[in-house]
């Protein structure tokens, strides 16, 4: 059940988590008003619109954070959290000096990768909002392909996709240096 989210397709999920947002039909406003609480303007509002596709993106990727965290956490040596209680550590204090610690490089990558996938995620926008309201939710493959396709501006289209590729690689390079420095720390 966990992988779910990667098993459907995602314009599959993302058109069910439409019907749950859907203003006249939401499964989500019937479950509010069944509780007393007025109906949400789910992809009406700027607000609320964010907050939608920023849930659905997050049901989407979670799989694989799991993954990458669980793999994480079975490679923390044993030793490290028995010299821990050997030394008097509460399960905050191995939380936070153990754990984190030795999976700062794996969750630095796993931002990484999630930050690409994010900037260039063009199913979730589209389906879900088409950048909307007033083009409040876009991301860069999103308005690439309003401004580029739609609007028949093949250049501009081009140049704003083409816009995200600094910014990423910016940020690559500053986590990639702060894994690559950790790791001959631990060495």
């Amino acid at each position: 059940m966990l992988l779910v989210p990667w098993v459907i397709p995602p314009a599959i999920s993302t058109l069910a988590w439409w019907w749950l947002f859907d203003p006249s039909y939401s499964a989500f406003n019937w479950a509010l008003m069944g509780i007393g609480v007025d109906p949400v303007p789910w992809l009406g509002q700027a607000g609320w619109a964010r907050f939608s596709v920023i849930l659905v993106n997050v049901w989407y990727g979670s799989p694989f954070f799991m993954i990458m965290y669980l793999a994480a956490l079975k490679s923390v040596p044993d030793q490290l959290y028995e010299a821990a209680a050997i030394d008097g550590a509460s399960g905050w204090q191995k939380l936070r000096y153990v754990t984190f610690p030795m999976m700062r490089n794996i969750i630095s990558i796993t931002v990484l990768f999630s930050l690409i996938v994010t900037f260039a995620n063009f199913d979730i926008v589209r389906i879900l909002t088409n950048g909307g309201p007033q083009d409040t939710t876009h991301v860069f493959a999103t308005y690439a392909f309003q401004v580029g396709i739609q609007s028949g501006d093949i250049p501009l289209g081009a140049s704003v996709s083409l816009f995200m590729f600094p910014l990423l690689a910016v940020f690559a390079i500053f986590t990639l240096r702060g894994v690559n420095k950790r790791s001959k720390e631990m060495a």
